[in-house]
């Protein structure tokens, strides 16, 4: 990222409000702030950081929100570099071991194609049909697909792949370790887009996952080979030595207090259509002590305030309402995360590894969670020499109204679980229970809509873009790209939109 001191001198006089200070607006306004803008950032909550939250308390350190992350995104890459984050990153011990419950017991998840033949996690047939895909699905069968399918189902995307077993014993695990959310639910187009992308070239998802990396892999030589280096990603999952919360709280600390508003929510955005992009939007914000503040300055808004929070926001064009009644309703995942310590020798058949996740056909087997992450297992610091510290996570779409439940309830069927899965015995020695009633938003079949409503909404007022999990992608890689590549179009912006006429601007933004 540039210098403050290399930009233009008129960008300094440039003002962007950035609503929300979640991991996308933290990194929108550090990347602003370093491209010489004056930036606001307006939070809502009395903290910073969003869904990344991390406790230490009495020698444990546990993640309430996310808990893990990776680099894929060049735009985290830059971001890490700038921050100088890398040596507070912390890998994973044996982070290739996760497992999936099948009849009751955890199943260790293959990892390539020798293993997924020997594994007893799926049938002959479905391992049959996996090994077989790239021969089912060459690209001249595309036409399988219907092109205007935009609304398939995660379910049944995977199922005409690799059959229902897959779907029912991988998919449905992942998905809901990963987004609370259930295969039938999730629209694929928007929950996997690279992959939907992938059948779209080729046919196969194996074969296009190949022949990607393989094409990956030689554009990274091209580069390494030319005048210009590019880092190569990290592989695989992450997280910092003090937890995910170690991001969030660098970027607020490289902002400072001047520029980071804590218990400051949005009330209204008025955007002054004027001449030029100068000082066109102004924003009116409560404080803690419930009075009204007004920014009437602000020449872009970056909004990353999730949608329902949007729909709540009072919003004006010249002087006029913008009714938002065409900013559907977006549906939310509840979550509980339980955070449970049990001595060493109560665990009697203790797993090395990520963790494990649980299927919806499991609940059969009288297993209510959704999966738990074996923190201590995976970073040791995390508990004393003597404990094993995990992270189980109840509710979702499966459970909704469980989600809800009382520390107490919640405990006994967290340990229930872990009694049948890792042989605990006794009670937890710490409990501690973080319920969130919006862990994520759903991508559902009908996400178009939410997308479409976003897009009216940048098109309708000159200098609003849109950044976040809503609609970018729920990972906090996902997140912080979302909010660089808003920071970039906002520069893009009000450094072409100088001295040009409305029209021009808003023809600037198509």
């Amino acid at each position: 990222m540039a210098s403050p001191a290399k930009q233009d001198q008129r960008t300094s006089r440039k003002r962007v409000a950035v609503v929300g200070a979640g991991v996308s607006g933290l990194a929108a306004a550090y990347k602003l702030k370093a491209h010489g803008f004056n930036v606001t950032v307006l939070e809502a909550d009395g903290r910073a950081g969003g869904k990344l939250r991390s406790v230490s308390y009495n020698g444990l350190i546990w993640d309430e929100g996310a808990n893990t992350m990776t680099e894929s995104e060049p735009e985290v890459q830059c971001l890490f570099d700038d921050l100088g984050l890398r040596e507070k990153q912390q890998f994973p011990i044996s982070q290739s071991k996760r497992y999936i419950v099948r009849n009751g017991l955890p199943v260790l998840v293959p990892t390539d194609p020798i293993t997924l033949i020997k594994s007893n996690i799926l049938s002959t047939k479905s391992k049959f049909q996996i090994i077989l895909e790239p021969f089912l699905w060459k690209k001249y069968n595309t036409s399988k697909v219907s092109e205007d399918d935009t609304d398939e189902s995660v379910g049944g995307f995977f199922q005409r792949h690799f059959g229902k077993e897959v779907v029912d014993y991988l998919i449905d695990p992942i998905v809901a370790g990963t987004s609370a959310g259930d295969p039938d639910s999730l629209s694929m187009s928007h929950s996997f887009p690279e992959l939907w992308n992938i059948e779209k070239r080729f046919g196969s998802i194996l074969a296009g996952l190949v022949l990607s990396k393989l094409s990956t892999k030689k554009e990274n030589r091209g580069v390494r080979n030319g005048t210009t280096g590019k880092r190569k990603p990290t592989r695989g999952s992450f997280s910092f030595q003090n937890g995910m919360q170690t991001l969030t709280d660098t970027l607020s600390k490289e902002l400072g207090e001047d520029v980071l508003k804590l218990r400051s929510e949005v009330l209204s955005l008025s955007y002054n259509a004027g001449k030029s992009a100068s000082q066109n939007w102004s924003l009116t914000y409560s404080s803690d002590r419930n009075s009204k503040n007004l920014i009437a300055d602000a020449d872009a808004v970056i909004m990353t305030a999730p949608v329902c929070n949007v729909r709540e926001m009072k919003f004006m064009k010249g002087g006029i309402p913008f009714p938002l009644n065409f900013l559907p309703e977006v549906a939310y995942m509840p979550l509980s995360v339980m955070i449970t310590t049990f001595r060493k020798e109560s665990v009697k058949r203790p797993l090395e590894g990520f963790g494990v996740l649980v299927p919806s056909l499991e609940q059969q087997n009288g297993l209510r969670t959704l999966g738990t992450l074996f923190s201590s297992m995976m970073f040791p610091n995390r508990a004393s020499n003597d404990e094993y510290l995990y992270t189980t996570f109840i509710g979702g779409s499966r459970n909704r109204e469980l989600a809800k439940s009382s520390t107490d309830e919640l405990k006994q069927i967290v340990t229930s679980d872990l009694r049948q899965l890792l042989g605990v015995e006794g009670e937890p020695t710490f409990v501690n229970h973080f319920y969130w009633s919006k862990a994520f938003p759903l991508y559902g079949r009908n996400y178009d809509s939410v997308m479409k409503a976003i897009e009216t909404m940048e098109k309708s007022l000159p200098g609003f873009f849109y950044a976040g999990n809503h609609r970018d992608g729920l990972s906090v890689g996902k997140s912080i790209a979302s909010g660089c590549k808003a920071a970039d179009l906002v520069i893009s912006y009000l450094e072409s939109s100088t001295d040009q006429p409305c029209a021009e601007q808003q023809e600037l933004k198509k």
